[in-house]
């Protein structure tokens, strides 16, 4: 589903990635891991085609990123969500819809059926000035996922949310993984990926460290957070 093919992106003199390859293969949810400035937003916005790279590939469904027809494959939910405080949910939900060529009956079922899919059901005609932290992130799930995507690229989704957000989110995104959708996501809250993912990319400086399952990756009696730290000291 995803593929980087020896990746080189350059911000002037810093090599931002250097020679990434790595693939996400289709239903796997896929965690990308690593210390702050270690290229996982770079990463992502390449997906997104928001920058170029300088040297390499990097194809959606075996199509190259540049491609606009590759954008209705894929859902983004950012790190931090703004919606404009005067709109209810299901006004900001109805926006996405219509980016998405989505309007009237077809806008509706498709609204109803994200809100319902996020646990936002009889809340989304209260203000976004309204919601705590956790329903944010759900209605910006909801709109990533408004077009039914192949693909869903999460960046910190939980960050911020209290132990019990935390959990409601996970239930969602187990959910999602039983629907068979593909997740790339970028967290730093690793016992949560422990719990989510199947494979794992541990990456710093620019460069992928280690890929495998998690389960291979996690020896007798360590985490994935015992695993990360032993790996990037070892860089």
């Amino acid at each position: 589903m995803i593929q980087f093919k020896s990746v080189i992106k350059t911000y002037g003199v810093l090599r931002a990635l250097d020679d990434v390859t790595f693939t996400v293969n289709k239903g796997e949810f896929f965690a990308l891991l690593g210390p702050n400035g270690a290229g996982k937003t770079t990463v992502i916005r390449l997906i997104l085609n928001f920058t170029r790279p300088a040297s390499g590939q990097i194809l959606i469904k075996g199509v190259p990123v540049s491609q606009p027809s590759v954008r209705s494959s894929i859902g983004y939910l950012p790190e931090n969500i703004r919606i404009p405080v005067y709109l209810s949910g299901k006004e900001f939900l109805n926006r996405h819809a219509q980016l998405c060529n989505m309007s009237g009956r077809s806008a509706d079922i498709a609204i109803d059926r994200v809100v319902e899919l996020v646990g936002m059901k009889g809340r989304e005609k209260n203000r976004t000035g309204t919601y705590s932290k956790g329903m944010m992130q759900r209605i910006g799930l909801a709109a990533s996922l408004i077009h039914s995507p192949e693909i869903l690229i999460l960046d910190e989704p939980v960050n911020g949310l209290d132990p019990i957000g935390i959990r409601e989110f996970r239930l969602i995104l187990e959910d999602l993984k039983n629907r068979g959708v593909t997740v790339l996501l970028n967290s730093h809250i690793l016992s949560e990926v422990e719990r989510l993912c199947s494979t794992a990319a541990i990456m710093d400086k620019g460069k992928i460290l280690v890929k495998d399952t998690v389960s291979s990756l996690i020896k007798d009696g360590e985490t994935l957070e015992d695993v990360f730290v032993r790996i990037i000291k070892k860089n």
